[in-house]
This record gives structure tokens, C-alpha cells and sequence, in this order.
């Protein structure tokens, strides 16, 4: 099983993304959000999930897409290095087992926002997944 990875899946505007399932706490419907005052655009607030306290990020912003109009449909609750955060997503998707041979790096002309989230793609028979670097996903970041 060297080289294997469990990808846990969800969609972002036409885009399938996934992270290691060992970061993946639990997918949820998006719990109710306060918004933070001066947070950074991608921060959309703070959540109580089972009274513990969390960051929700948008990953739409995060990716340089435009802004959803209301709330994602799921929330992908992550572990990075202690600290919990929700990321935002606009739908669940499924965990994939990809072998060392299905998986690339990161095109050299991917640019942008998304260039720095990342990590590598691996192809699925019908389409491609990107994988997001869990520890620049969740990477919160004051505006410029």
C-alpha cells in the first residue's frame, strides 16, 4: 500500500478538491456563523461546533473565486497542528483511495490565489482532483 492516499472530496464552484483524510475531522452541514468585525475577506467568522470555538473560512475566497450569495452548503472540519477550522465548500463529494501513479505536482502555470493552495492533482476515470496543502488552506491572512 506505499504510495496509496485517502483523499476526502468536496466541490468548489465547478472544481473538486480534496484533503487527506488524516486532517479531516468531519464534513457538516455549515453551522450558524457569527462574523468577526475587520477579519480578513476569507475569514467568515466563527462558529460554536458542540462548544468548541472555530474559524469558517470561505474557500471560495481563499481560491480568488467570487463570493457564494448565501452560506456553503457543507462545512469540511479540519485538524492542522492543534487548532480546528471549518473550511466552506459548496458541496460534499466522496473519499478516494488514489495509488502513486494517479498523482501529479501542482501544474507549473497554475498562478494565483489557488497556486499557493495546491499541492498536487491526481486523476480520478472521470476528472481531475486537486488537492489542497491543509496548512495553506487553513492559513488565515489580514488583507493587503
Amino acid at each position: 500500500m506505499n504510495g496509496t492516499r485517502q483523499l476526502s472530496s468536496f466541490t468548489v464552484d465547478d472544481g473538486l478538491f480534496g484533503l487527506d483524510v488524516e486532517h479531516v475531522q468531519e464534513v457538516i452541514r455549515t453551522p450558524r456563523i457569527t462574523p468577526v468585525p475587520l477579519a480578513p475577506p476569507a475569514v467568515l467568522g466563527l462558529a460554536n461546533l458542540r462548544g468548541q470555538v472555530v474559524t469558517v473560512l470561505d474557500l471560495r475566497t481563499r481560491l480568488g473565486l467570487e463570493p457564494r450569495p448565501g452560506p456553503g452548503a457543507v462545512t469540511v472540519v479540519v485538524r492542522h497542528e492543534g487548532e480546528v477550522v471549518g473550511l466552506v465548500a459548496d458541496a460534499p463529494g466522496d473519499v478516494f483511495e488514489v495509488d502513486e501513479d494517479q498523482q501529479d505536482p501542482p501544474p507549473e502555470a497554475l498562478t494565483g490565489p489557488p497556486a499557493d493552495l495546491i499541492s498536487g492533482t491526481c486523476r480520478l476515470p472521470d476528472r481531475l482532483l486537486l488537492v489542497l496543502d491543509v496548512e495553506q488552506a487553513v492559513r488565515v491572512t489580514a488583507p493587503a
